[in-house]
């Protein structure tokens, strides 16, 4: 605490920066580049190096007013049976142009909420994927869990389709945080979903929490981190909460008044951190935590965790390739997001062409800065010397970026040489550190709060 005033004068609670899940963000992707450079891209991937999936179910029965994700309501499952029937379609297109023997090395259901599906387009799903994209010898395969949402036979379809990985959304388990964002999730109907889990033989289970939600408190969420450590979680994930109204119009509904403060905010993320520590899970980046024999730790530990739009990732596959509305590819030339809205994705499948309606082709210093931001990221360092092993005598020229990272933000940076590390006390400030080598900052785009 004795560093908060060091950090507060650096800019943490005034600064507004991408959480960097991407480089360049989203915010810069343009619709110069779409199904063209999409299906280009596929097409010239080399079957030698597997791929990960990304699935996007956009449907919810109910919209929580603190999600700003591309989703939509539905009471009734016509439009989702629709909508798989859009994604069979896609599959098909991708499967058309990829080259033969491409395997598939991780897979991600998301939403929206993946698990609206019954076990019969669970079924469906699954193997119209596999029929593109046949697992490797190594795979992954995570789900986003709602457990408002599911049932054993759900879970036991999902495992029989090779889920290895459970990701479950809780946010917060008291009753007055849950009533402000619009997400009623009971602490027993959470348990009776772990357990479920559990029983069908799903090994890895991951935990979805925020902080800075409305009414939130110490107390309050000393006690959901107490429920869910119940559950033995091999992860969490601990997000700060966005307030973006102007990009999700359903935060308009959450009482600003009632959000946290600068400093509430802070605590709130710190005493987390401290007691997902204290349980004896290691701290993963900027806001996850793992067992010492997950999956994640094992990347930290060899030197080869990742991040991507899912956040912290143990997956090694270079490419990402995106299916159904809104999702983002990451491709060797750049990124490509298919249409956001439903009705347009599904448009563009009908008349079949390729569903990318914008991105960007990055240049050779895009992709060096974007590997920088990563090493950032994961690591809270960044060594020249190491990048130069991979591009060369370019990587030199981020030295400069060095200089003034060191510069703007001591005393929490320290440049050896061409090596600078982030101190342990301005972790919180690594956005803002990374966001130096950023050349990509489009003019009235407002970013979630860098703490």
């Amino acid at each position: 605490m004795e560093h908060l005033e060091t950090l507060k004068a650096l800019g943490l609670f005034d600064a507004r920066v991408p959480r960097y899940t991407s480089y360049p963000t989203a915010a810069v992707f343009s619709p110069d580049t779409g199904a063209s450079f999409q299906s280009t891209a596929l097409a010239t991937l080399d079957p030698k190096d597997p791929v990960s999936v990304y699935i996007h179910i956009p449907f919810c029965e109910r919209l929580c007013w603190f999600c700003a994700c591309h989703t939509q309501g539905t009471k009734t499952l016509g439009p989702v049976e629709s909508y798989i029937e859009t994604l069979e379609a896609e599959l098909e297109m991708v499967r058309a142009t990829l080259p033969s023997g491409l395997e598939m090395g991780s897979l991600h259901w998301g939403g929206g909420t993946p698990t609206i599906l019954p076990p019969a387009l669970i079924h469906r799903l699954a193997r119209a994927i596999r029929r593109v994209f046949p697992p490797a010898d190594v795979f992954d395969f995570s789900v986003e869990i709602d457990p408002t949402m599911v049932d054993r036979a759900k879970i036991d379809a999902l495992a029989a389709e090779g889920m290895t990985r459970a990701s479950i959304g809780i946010q917060d388990f008291d009753p007055e945080v849950q009533q402000a964002i619009g997400r009623l999730q009971p602490f027993d109907v959470t348990r009776a979903c772990v357990d479920d889990l559990r029983a069908a033989g799903i090994s890895s289970l991951n935990t979805d929490l925020v902080y800075g939600l409305p009414h939130q408190t110490l107390a309050r969420i000393e006690d959901t981190i107490d429920k869910v450590l119940t559950f033995a979680p091999d992860r969490v994930a601990l997000f700060g909460y966005a307030h973006v109204p102007w990009v999700s119009k359903r935060q308009k509904l959450i009482d600003e008044d009632a959000l946290p403060g600068d400093l509430s905010r802070y605590n709130l993320a710190r005493r987390a951190g401290e007691r997902f520590v204290g349980a004896g899970l290691t701290a993963i980046g900027i806001d996850h935590f793992a067992r010492p024999g997950d999956d994640l730790s094992k990347a930290l530990e060899a030197g080869r965790l990742r991040r991507n739009f899912q956040g912290y990732t143990a997956d090694s596959c270079q490419t990402l390739i995106g299916l159904g509305a809104s999702s983002i590819s990451r491709l060797p030339g750049g990124y490509v997001q298919n249409a956001p809205a439903t009705a347009a994705y599904k448009q563009r499948i009908a008349e079949g062409v390729f569903p990318g309606s914008r991105g960007y082709r990055m240049t050779h210093d895009d992709h060096l800065r974007a590997r920088a931001i990563e090493q950032l990221m994961c690591t809270f360092a960044l060594d020249l010397d190491d990048l130069s092993r991979e591009f060369g005598p370019r990587a030199c020229e981020l030295l400069p970026c060095l200089n003034e990272m060191a510069a703007r933000f001591a005393p929490f940076t320290e440049l050896t040489g061409r090596r600078i590390t982030i101190e342990p006390e301005g972790r919180a400030l690594t956005r803002m550190i990374a966001s130096v080598l950023d050349q990509h900052v489009p003019d009235g785009v407002r970013y979630s709060r860098a703490s």
